[in-house]
C-alpha cells in the first residue's frame, strides 16, 4: 500500500520525511526533470520549525538559515511604528527562520534521499489523469513540456502537493477561474549589503500600495548580509496580469522611482534595489478557501489546498504543518479515505481562516492604519496608535495563525 504524493516542493518533501518517520510507503511524482533550488526568501514560523526540529533537521536548518530576532515596522519615511521580538527572542521554544525558499527546498529533498533513497522521488512525471476503483486509484504520467505518456502508477491515495496553479485540483474544480489577483504586483530579489539594526530583523516599510519589505537570509564572513527584498506596487484594475510569467524578469525601471528616497539612518533602500542583478516580478495572488479538499482517494495539500497572499509569512509554515498532521491522520487510520477526511477535518477550517485574515493585510494591517492618519509621518507614534492597539493587532493574527506563544509553547510537535 502506496501514498502518491503529487509535487517536490516544500509541503510534498515535508509529507514524504513525514511519512518515512512514520515507516510509511510513499513515491513522490514531480513534474521537472532536475530539481533546482529555487525562488528567493520566505520565513518559517516557530509552529513549523517545531515540526521541522522533530523530522531531525535542527542541526541543518542552522546552517542555512538565520534565526530572525525581530519583525519591525516603520512608515515611508522611516518612522518605526511597531516592533517586536520573534522566535526564540519572543519566548517561544523554537526559532523563526529567514531562509532562501531553494536552500530549504534542497534541504528536504536531499535528507529524504539519504532517508529513503533515490526511488522515493520520480522526476519528470507531470501527472496527467487518474481513476479510481474500490482499491486503487490509477494514475497517468507524462512528460511536462511534450505531453508524451511515460508511465502509468498505482496508490491507495493520492496528495496533491502541486501549488497554486494544482492539476489536480483543476481537475476536482473544473468550473474554479483564475487565481485571485489582489491589484499588487511583485517585485523580489537578493542582495548583499551592510547589516541593519540587529542584523537579524525583518522590516515592513510604508503601506500596502507602497510597500518595502527586506531581511536577511544569510551572512557572509566579512559581516555582510544577503538580504531579501520585496517591493509591492498596486496597479490599475484594468492591468492585464495574466500575461506576467510567475518568474518574470523584472525591471528596476518599473520600481526605483517609487523607492528612490527611502534613505533612512538604518537602511538604504535604493542601494539595495541597484545593487541587486536579478529581479523577478509576479503578481500577489491567491485561491478562495474552499469547503472541501477531500474527493475519494485524493485529497489537497499546501498551495494546492490554500493559496495565500504572501501576508503574515506563513505559507510555507502551513504546508509543512499540513504534511505533519495528514502524516499522523495516516498512522492512525491507515492509508484510506478516513485518514484524508480526518486530516480535513483538523485542518481545513484553521487555514481558511488565515486565507481570509490575508486578505484583510493580517498584521500588516498596522502599515495602512498610520499611513492613512499620519501622511507625512509623525513624531511621536503614541500620537497616533496606542501600544494597546498595536499590540491587540499583532496578537489576534498570531492566534489566528496558530502560533500564540504560550498554546505553542504548551503543546508537542504532531510527530514528537
Amino acid at each position: 500500500m502506496t501514498v502518491a504524493i503529487i509535487g517536490a516542493g516544500i509541503g510534498g518533501l515535508s509529507l514524504g520525511l513525514s511519512l518515512h518517520k512514520l515507516n510509511i510507503p510513499f513515491k513522490i511524482y514531480e513534474s521537472v526533470k532536475v530539481i533546482k533550488p529555487l525562488g528567493v526568501g520566505i520565513n518559517i514560523q516557530p509552529h513549523a520549525v517545531r515540526e521541522l526540529y522533530a523530522l531531525g533537521l535542527e542541526h541543518k536548518l542552522n546552517k542555512i538559515g538565520l534565526q530572525t530576532k525581530e519583525v519591525g515596522y516603520f512608515s515611508a519615511q522611516g518612522g518605526l511604528i511597531w516592533s517586536e521580538k520573534r522566535g526564540l527572542h519572543a519566548g517561544y521554544n523554537w526559532p523563526q527562520y529567514s531562509i532562501h525558499r531553494g536552500s530549504l527546498q534542497k534541504l528536504l529533498y536531499q535528507e529524504l534521499m539519504k532517508r529513503a533513497g533515490p526511488s522515493a522521488i520520480k522526476l519528470n512525471s507531470t501527472l496527467s489523469d487518474w481513476s479510481e476503483d474500490t482499491q486503487h486509484v490509477t494514475l497517468r504520467f507524462c512528460e511536462k513540456y511534450t505531453g508524451r505518456f511515460t508511465t502509468t502508477e498505482k496508490a491507495e491515495v493520492v496528495i496533491a502537493c502541486d501549488g497554486i496553479n494544482s492539476i489536480v485540483r483543476q481537475s476536482l474544480y473544473p468550473d474554479e477561474r483564475d487565481a485571485n489577483w489582489s491589484g499588487i504586483m511583485m517585485w523580489r530579489g537578493v542582495v548583499k549589503g551592510p547589516k541593519f539594526l540587529t542584523g537579524k530583523t525583518m522590516v515592513m516599510v510604508g503601506k500596502k500600495d507602497c510597500k518595502f519589505v527586506a531581511y536577511p537570509i544569510s551572512e557572509f564572513a566579512d559581516g555582510n548580509i544577503l538580504i531579501n527584498w520585496i517591493c509591492d506596487l498596486r496597479y490599475p484594475p484594468e492591468y492585464d496580469w495574466q500575461k506576467q510569467d510567475w518568474n518574470r524578469t523584472g525591471k528596476l525601471s518599473d520600481i526605483f522611482p517609487f523607492f528612490k528616497d527611502w534613505r533612512f539612518s538604518w537602511l538604504d533602500v535604493p542601494s539595495l534595489l541597484n545593487g541587486t542583478s536579478s529581479i523577478f516580478e509576479y503578481p500577489m495572488v491567491d485561491r478562495n478557501p474552499l469547503s472541501k479538499w477531500t474527493f475519494g482517494k485524493v485529497t489537497l495539500l499546501g498551495d494546492a489546498a490554500h493559496a495565500m497572499y504572501p501576508i503574515g509569512s506563513n505559507g510555507a509554515s502551513q504546508a509543512i504543518l499540513d504534511s505533519v498532521h495528514l502524516a499522523a491522520m495516516i498512522n492512525k487510520y491507515g492509508i484510506n479515505e478516513k485518514a484524508l477526511l480526518n486530516y480535513e477535518k483538523v485542518r481545513l477550517k484553521t487555514v481558511n481562516k488565515i486565507v481570509e485574515a490575508n486578505r484583510l493585510d493580517g498584521p500588516d494591517k498596522i502599515l495602512d492604519i498610520v499611513a492613512h492618519k499620519a501622511p507625512k509621518g509623525f513624531l511621536r507614534i503614541q500620537d497616533i496608535l496606542s501600544e494597546d492597539e498595536l499590540d491587540t493587532i499583532s496578537n489576534q493574527y498570531k492566534k489566528t495563525a496558530g502560533f500564540d506563544v504560550n498554546v505553542l509553547n504548551a503543546s508537542k510537535a504532531i510527530l514528537h
